[in-house]
């Protein structure tokens, strides 16, 4: 089990975290080879607007991109099968690598933008179909943890990139194009371990009726004498869907049986992206410099940030099967709340005493922990369990859409806001993460050693009634 999940992680939302991660480094030395083939193509200089203009296009379209993934990833995952999707993703990652990869010497930007766009495909397939297999390849009572690994091996990638982008190894101006086109590596990785490991047990049953298929991979995951539980909580899930087909997304909108199901989705996944966790990235520059760090130096302060999300999403997975899921997520939403409040007084009143700084930068590290140890990790989580199985590829895809639509609307706005409101915009996602803790205490049940089927009921209370 714990292999199956380093197999589909490293090519999943590693690749994710690695590329969101990588584009920082570069950022200098792709405007320089802008600014160069623009001039040699036109024989004119390249206007600072439409430079800004082009920077913004290669950055963003990986965000269109993973909107396209998130929208065929669980079409994907049901027309191939979990594994199936994941070993094809692949194939878009390396095409994507050397297009990136041949940008700089053919002279052609056009290359590095389709190549952006192509990743933020893998990106979106691998975020939708990654914690589908993991959540139907675990026993209920390691699946928390086990979950927690597409959250691991996002903050593992945001940390890797943190670290090859660094000018020593590949951050410098030679290397960038092979820095880009990097995430090639992930990609072979997968496709070289993956195929060892069995198809979703629960696909194989429930989507093709394959039950002898379904018991040799539970044989491989859970060993011969522990599967026979899994086997009969997997029938039992067969028998209740009785027959029903994969579900459509627009499906689950008109369906009043996972009404309160969607909205969690919906309302977890909104949470998350706009929690401020973009913002304290943002700031996280001028904070250090406020501090007295050198601007040589602030690349390597960075990294505890990316060092702090994955001990914290590696702490997650040792908690969320011993805590649940509601503790954390409302405790990570709640501490969150309280570090904005720190960080509003304290960027407000930076310039009075010498030791304010080192308060907004405790701050910055303890609002990534927090974030780390609920929201970060356990959004993923909760979508796979709140679903049955002829639901979750459809609830992934809308989950996956509201995401990335989030995350390209923070991105476009965010600047906006830092610029209209100043360190009040602290204020903002301080009443959205409060919000947000609110909805998960009154709304979601603890789903901690629970059958897919046993959740259901639970919302099926919310759904149509308490007397129902």
């Amino acid at each position: 089990l714990f292999l199956a999940v380093c197999a589909v992680g490293i090519g999943g939302t590693f690749q994710y975290g690695y590329n969101v991660s990588i584009i920082n480094a570069p950022t200098k030395h792709i405007h320089k080879f802008l600014n160069e083939t623009w001039t040699s193509r036109y024989h004119k200089e390249l206007n600072p607007d439409l430079l800004t203009f082009l920077w913004s296009v290669i950055a963003s379209v990986f965000s269109l991109g993973g909107l396209c993934g998130a929208l065929i990833g669980g079409s994907m995952a049901i027309q191939l099968g979990r594994k199936g999707a994941l070993l094809m993703n692949n194939i878009i990652a390396i095409i994507a690598s050397i297009l990136m990869g041949i940008s700089f010497p053919t002279g052609l930007f056009e290359l590095l933008i389709t190549g952006r766009f192509l990743i933020g495909i893998n990106s979106g397939i691998g975020l939708c179909v990654q914690p589908l297999y993991i959540g139907e390849v675990a026993p209920k009572h390691l699946r928390g943890g086990l979950a927690m690994g597409t959250s691991i091996f996002l903050t593992g990638g945001i940390l890797t990139g943190q670290i090859i982008g660094l000018r020593e190894f590949l951050g410098g101006e030679k290397y960038w194009p092979l820095l880009l086109s990097s995430s090639c590596f992930p990609a072979f990785a997968q496709l070289l371990f993956l195929p060892w490991f069995p198809e979703s047990p629960r696909y194989l049953l429930i989507d093709r009726g394959d039950e002898l298929s379904c018991a040799k991979a539970l044989k491989r995951f859970h060993g011969s004498s522990e599967y026979q539980k899994e086997m009969e909580d997997i029938q039992r899930e067969c028998f209740a869907l009785a027959g029903e087909k994969p579900r459509k997304p627009w499906q689950l909108f008109t369906d009043r049986g996972v009404r309160w199901q969607l909205i969690t989705v919906i309302v977890m996944t909104m949470g998350q992206q706009l929690s401020g966790i973009n913002a304290i990235y943002f700031y996280a520059t001028y904070i250090f410099e406020e501090a007295g760090i050198s601007a040589e130096k602030i690349p390597y302060v960075t990294l505890g940030t990316g060092a702090c999300e994955c001990l914290t999403a590696l702490s997650c997975g040792l908690l969320i099967d011993c805590v649940g899921r509601r503790y954390l997520i409302i405790g990570g939403y709640l501490l969150m709340t309280l570090w904005c409040t720190v960080l509003t007084f304290s960027l407000t009143y930076q310039d009075l005493y010498a030791w304010v700084p080192y308060v907004s930068m405790t701050s910055i590290f303890a609002f990534i922990l927090s974030f780390g140890l609920g929201p970060g990790g356990i959004t993923n989580t909760l979508t796979a369990e709140i679903f049955v199985q002829s639901s979750r590829p459809a609830a992934y895809m809308i989950g996956g859409t509201v995401s990335w639509i989030s995350f390209f609307t923070i991105g476009m706005l965010f600047p906006f806001i830092v610029n209209g409101l100043k360190q009040y915009c602290f204020v903002v996602f301080l009443l959205e993460c409060s919000f947000v803790a609110a909805f998960i205490f009154l709304v979601i049940p603890e789903t901690k050693n629970k059958s897919f089927l046993e959740i259901k009921k639970e919302f099926h209370k919310l759904n149509f009634g308490r007397n129902t």
